[in-house]
């Protein structure tokens, strides 16, 4: 057993205590941390000392960090907590964007705001707390929660172009919590089952060799099962770039669920070009991934180019992600000014690579709502469903949508008013 040196420690040490809640914040930002981690950081900086700052941080990295996508998580929770003297300040202004002095104007870096909301959260609750005197009257608060679940069905019908930021970030707290399950397909290929619909020939003669070729019974089979793919093409042109915000950081939830259903998650982000954004989706930290995606694709709030944009897709993409029968999930307006023509070829060509292929617009959201552009009345007739997705309730519309193959939408509508 190693002896640890001793510590010029003050009369009433708070070491301890500070690493501890340290440790809380780390957790509640979405690093596994336990007691057992907890202890033995302490130990660690009581074995190492914290007379160097850098000393310090890289003893307390060693023992709270073990993949390397808590690495930024890490650092920002280290720098807010240990290093900046004025962290509240910071945290509070990052929370509260509309309040403006409280510190420098900047944006916040990736899983800043994560940080920021795990400290924020218990740090009105002090460590060690006075016992007060007896003889002092305790304050009771009650809170009125009658109005919670209103509130809540509010933002989920809410449009997000409507919502501020503080519903913004409950938005997306919700849509983290949403799943999109799918129904496995059934393939050709066969397993055994006991109470299999189908003979296994094979199965039965392999059996009836060990018996001088006698068969004494049938062997079944069932078809095999897998998951299917799904490919998002996502519009960040300036029409949409609020939508494309929201829905990216629910197709982050999906791509990070585990057992959610799907075989793979592909992801690809189109305005005046095409860019793919899966391998950024894979990293667990939200914030990370969104800022990695958001510089990956350069042409942000730019203009429209749906067909260009569908036709390299087409050719570069569709043969490494479509095989085996993709569901295929397209967010845009269709405000497109180009060919309409081409565009619909290009439409065609990706409707029938793919198992299904859903539209969600978020015009659609307007009563008076009719297909007279001319880019959306070339991209109606190659679609399964068209359906809205303006706001949370949309895409839990959507996740049930999935489990109904012959579910349309507002497909058959949009197709008459073409008509008539």
């Amino acid at each position: 057993m190693p002896e640890f040196p001793q510590l010029d420690l003050p009369e009433h040490p708070r070491l301890a205590e500070n690493i501890t809640h340290f440790a809380r914040a780390l957790r509640k930002a979405g690093l596994p941390i336990g007691p057992g981690r907890v202890i033995d950081a302490i130990r660690a900086v009581e074995a190492a000392g914290f007379t160097e700052k850098s000393d310090f941080y890289w003893t307390l990295h060693a023992c709270f960090v073990s993949r390397p996508d808590h690495r930024q998580i890490f650092n920002q929770v280290f720098r807010l907590y240990w290093r900046d003297p004025q962290y509240m300040e910071h945290m509070m202004s990052m929370m509260l964007p509309s309040l403006r002095g409280v510190a420098e104007e900047r944006a916040a870096e990736a899983a800043e705001k994560r940080a920021a909301e795990a400290l924020l959260d218990g740090a009105d609750a002090p460590v060690d707390r006075p016992e007060q005197d007896e003889s002092e009257e305790e304050t009771t608060i009650e809170v009125d929660a009658s109005l919670t679940m209103s509130e809540e069905e509010r933002l989920r019908s809410l449009d997000f172009e409507q919502m501020s930021t503080e519903e913004i970030a409950r938005a997306k707290r919700m849509l983290s919590r949403l799943t999109l399950p799918v129904t496995p397909l059934k393939t050709r290929r066969g397993q055994s089952s006991a109470r299999g619909a189908r003979i296994d020939g094979a199965r039965t003669l392999r059996a009836a060799m060990r018996t001088g070729g006698e068969i004494q019974s049938l062997a079944r089979m069932t078809p095999r099962t897998r998951w299917p793919a799904l490919v998002t093409l996502c519009d960040i042109s300036g029409s949409m770039s609020q939508y494309s915000r929201m829905v990216l950081h629910f197709l982050h939830a999906v791509a990070n669920e585990k057992g959610a259903g799907w075989a793979k998650v592909h992801a690809f982000t189109f305005g005046t070009r095409l860019t793919n954004i899966t391998r950024h989706l894979a990293n667990r930290d939200v914030d990370a991934a969104l800022a990695a995606a958001g510089a990956e694709a350069q042409d942000w709030e730019g203009g429209t180019r749906i067909g260009d944009c569908l036709h390299a897709f087409n050719r570069d993409w569709s043969r490494r992600v479509m095989g085996q029968g993709a569901v295929v999930l397209l967010i845009t307006d269709g405000l497109d000014r180009g060919d309409p023509d081409a565009l619909a070829h290009e439409m065609q060509r990706l409707h029938l690579s793919s198992r299904r292929l859903i539209w969600l617009n978020p015009l659609l959201r307007y009563d008076g709502f009719a297909p007279r552009a001319r880019g959306i009345a070339a991209m109606m007739p190659h679609v399964d469903t068209f359906r809205a997705g303006h706001s949370i309730a949309s895409i839990e519309d959507l996740a049930q949508s999935l489990s109904r193959p012959d579910d349309m939408g507002e497909k058959a509508r949009m197709l008459a008013a073409l008509r008539g």
